[in-house]
C-alpha cells in the first residue's frame, strides 16, 4: 500500500445538491397518499461536498470541483457551504447548475432518495484545478460524473495526482458495461455493499471484494453497521463498526471516504486507513445530514 506522505490538498469532483432531509416518517411515501415527518433539515449535500467537508474537518485542505446553481434553493445553503472550511476557488457558479436537489427520506435503519440533476457535470475550473500546485489527489464522488467526463482520471494522472472513485448508486449506470474500463487508472475504489453486489453479482462482500480487487489496487467495500472490507497488497482486511445510536446514515459512506483518504495520503497502512474511515463514518451517522456531525465535539 503506497501513497505520498505529503499533506497535499484533495480535489473532490462531483455534483453538489441541496439535501432536503425528512426524518421520523409515519411510513414510506406512496402515490396518492400523504405522510408526515417529525423532523426536517435543509443542508448542502452530494458526495463531492460531503467528502471534502469531512476532509477539511480532519485538517486537510479540500477543494470541491463542481458546478453550483445561482437559484434561490442553492443560495439558501451557500452560507453553510462557506462555513465548512473548504477551499472554494474551483466552485463554478452558473444559473444552469441548479436547482439540484435530493429529497432524503429517513426510515428505520435506512433511507431513500429522490434526486434531480441540473445541467452537465463538468465545471469550467476542472483543468485549472488539476494544475493547482497544492493538489495531491483527485476524488471522484460518483460514477455519473466520470460517465460525463471520461477523461478525468487520465487528466489527473498526467498532473501526477492519485485518484479515488466512489461509484455511488445510479439505477442505470451502476450496471454500465464500460464502468471498469472508464475507471481504469484509479488507485482506490470505494463502493458500498449494494454497489459491489451490482458490479460483481456477489452478495457476499468478501467475494465481491475479491472480484473488484482484480480491477483496482485498493478496494474498500462499505457495509454500514457491519463495518467494511479492504483489499490491498494481496491481503484482505475486515473491521466492524462500533455500536452507536444511528440518527441518519445520509452521507456516511462519503464521510468514510474522507477518513480513508486522509489516512492513506498520510502514509498509513491498510488497517489504520480502515479504522480511520470507520471512525469518521460512525461519527457521521450520529447527526442529521451529511455534514451535521462536523458540529459535534470530538
Amino acid at each position: 500500500m503506497t501513497s505520498s506522505s505529503k499533506a497535499g490538498a484533495v480535489l473532490s469532483l462531483g455534483r453538489i445538491y441541496c439535501d432536503l432531509v425528512f426524518r421520523g416518517l409515519d411510513g414510506p411515501p406512496q402515490l396518492g397518499r400523504e405522510v408526515f415527518a417529525e423532523d426536517f433539515k435543509l443542508t448542502p449535500g452530494g458526495g463531492a461536498l460531503i467528502t471534502a467537508a469531512h476532509l477539511a474537518g480532519l485538517g486537510r485542505t479540500a477543494a470541491p470541483v463542481a458546478r453550483f446553481g445561482t437559484d434561490g434553493l442553492s443560495r439558501s445553503v451557500s452560507h453553510e457551504i462557506e462555513a465548512l472550511g473548504l477551499d472554494l476557488r474551483f466552485l463554478d457558479h452558473h444559473d444552469t447548475a441548479g436547482p439540484q436537489l435530493t429529497v432524503v427520506m429517513v426510515g428505520e435503519g435506512d433511507r431513500a432518495f429522490l434526486s434531480k440533476r441540473a445541467g452537465h457535470a463538468r465545471p469550467q475550473s476542472f483543468e485549472e484545478s488539476l494544475a493547482w500546485g497544492e493538489a495531491q489527489h483527485l476524488h471522484i464522488a460518483e460514477y455519473a460524473t466520470l460517465h460525463e467526463m471520461p477523461d478525468a482520471i487520465a487528466a489527473a494522472k498526467r498532473h501526477g495526482l492519485s485518484v479515488s472513485i466512489d461509484p455511488s448508486w445510479d439505477d442505470q449506470l451502476i450496471r454500465d458495461p464500460q464502468l471498469f474500463e472508464r475507471c481504469a487508472g484509479a488507485d482506490i475504489f470505494l463502493p458500498n455493499q449494494e454497489e459491489a453486489h451490482a458490479l460483481t453479482g456477489h452478495a457476499d462482500p468478501a467475494r465481491a471484494l475479491a472480484e473488484l480487487a482484480r480491477h483496482f489496487p485498493i478496494v474498500a467495500v462499505k457495509c454500514g453497521g457491519d463495518g467494511a472490507y479492504l483489499a490491498v497488497d494481496g491481503q484482505t482486511l475486515h473491521l466492524p463498526s462500533p455500536a452507536v445510536e444511528v440518527i441518519d446514515t445520509t452521507g456516511a459512506g462519503d464521510a468514510f471516504n474522507a477518513g480513508f483518504l486522509h489516512a492513506w495520503l498520510n502514509g498509513a497502512d491498510g488497517s489504520e486507513c480502515l479504522a480511520a474511515a470507520i471512525a469518521v463514518g460512525t461519527k457521521s451517522v450520529q447527526a442529521s445530514g451529511g455534514t451535521g456531525s462536523l458540529r459535534i465535539s470530538a
